[in-house]
């Protein structure tokens, strides 16, 4: 690779409505296709490096890709330096600040600025981060929804056979903690003996609710309760770890490093599981990652397995992957999970490719 990096010439926006394969239902509620926005940065020299956004509702889609377009113009003309590009248009926004569809925006084009960087150094991007291309552990997290309990214990035996999964997460959060306790409970007594079970109540509720169920989980044998509470209520998960024996887990809507400083220093959790697109891309979650190492801490990804396992591969407490197919439609070649691992790509970039046929069908 030249001295001088590439020059961005372009950045492509395409927004996208695509199909699950079991449709999403938590304590959030119910989503029946995943907006996504597939991004291409193209370069003068001609490389491209792609990645995608989840925007989680189609309301916010329009707005997402106006951004980004918007910031496609910005960037155009700057050298292919991720951390200088991330600097300079936060700087440029200090006023309006970047939480929200604005950072959803800023780290999309990070995440493709490092994919086209490693695409241009010809190394897969763990390698350009400086670690090993090996296996990560994961979960399968593409099921378990709130619904009937007594079906989740077969869908559990299917989840952990689909790629040889040691783990899976159940969601909670229902009205009637009954069903809650009913749910956790068919899927430790079908596959609780083998395999690793986690819990998502996915911000549902009080602090003091979330005490009163994460207690009587205690002895359910489950490995983490996850965001038992807003996700920005440091002192109100603070008290739920302090009164309850299970690990809570929190972290997908950290927006951005400092965001994790603040949870540490709460003490509001014993893991912590960033997300890329909310932490502030590869930028972002190399600095989250390396706070989290100096306190200890163990970190697991949430959602985006292509580019994830490059990430968890380079971050030095690096726990689990959580796997989602989402945006498997849409890609050459998704992601395998073989024996619980996902194999991080091995050619230049993040592994992401598009299938430019689904791309054209689910184009919103």
């Amino acid at each position: 690779m030249s001295l001088s990096p590439p020059t961005i010439a372009s950045l492509r926006v395409r927004p996208l409505m695509v199909p699950f394969r079991r449709p999403p239902a938590s304590a959030s509620g119910a989503m029946p296709s995943a907006p996504i926005v597939a991004l291409d940065l193209h370069t003068e020299q001609g490389v491209v490096g792609h990645a995608y956004l989840f925007a989680f509702t189609p309301v916010v889609l329009k707005a997402l890709v106006a951004i980004l377009e918007a910031l496609g113009e910005t960037v155009r003309g700057e050298p292919l330096a991720p951390a200088d590009l991330d600097a300079k248009l936060r700087r440029r926004f200090t006023l309006l600040d970047t939480p929200g569809v604005l950072g959803l925006a800023l780290a999309g084009l990070d995440m493709c600025a490092w994919d086209a960087l490693a695409r241009a150094a010809g190394l897969p991007l763990a390698a350009l981060l400086g670690a090993s291309v090996r296996p990560v552990k994961a979960y399968n997290s593409c099921g378990l929804w709130i619904g009937e309990p007594a079906r989740l214990a077969d869908e559990a035996e299917q989840l952990v056979l689909e790629g040889g999964f040691s783990a899976v997460k159940v969601r909670v959060g229902r009205a009637d903690f009954a069903q809650d306790l009913a749910a956790v409970r068919a899927v430790t007594g079908r596959v609780g003996g083998r395999v690793t079970v986690m819990c998502d109540f996915n911000q549902s509720l009080t602090w003091n609710e979330a005490i009163r169920r994460g207690r009587a989980l205690d002895d359910e044998g489950l490995y983490w309760i996850e965001e038992p509470v807003r996700h920005d209520d440091y002192a109100g998960c603070a008290k739920v770890a302090q009164a309850v024996r299970t690990p809570i887990q929190i972290g997908e809507n950290l927006l951005g490093p400092a965001d994790l400083r603040k949870a540490l220093e709460a003490q509001a959790m014993e893991f912590v599981m960033p997300d890329v697109q909310r932490i502030g891309g590869v930028t972002g979650w190399m600095r989250a990652a390396g706070i989290a190492q100096a306190h200890g801490m163990e970190m697991s990804s949430h959602l985006f397995p292509e580019i994830s396992a490059h990430l968890l591969a380079a971050t030095p407490t690096g726990h689990w992957l959580e796997y989602m197919d989402w945006a498997s439609p849409i890609l050459r070649e998704p992601v395998v999970v073989r024996d619980g691992f996902v194999q991080p790509a091995a050619g230049p970039g993040c592994g992401v490719e598009w299938d430019e046929e689904a791309l054209a069908r689910f184009a919103a």
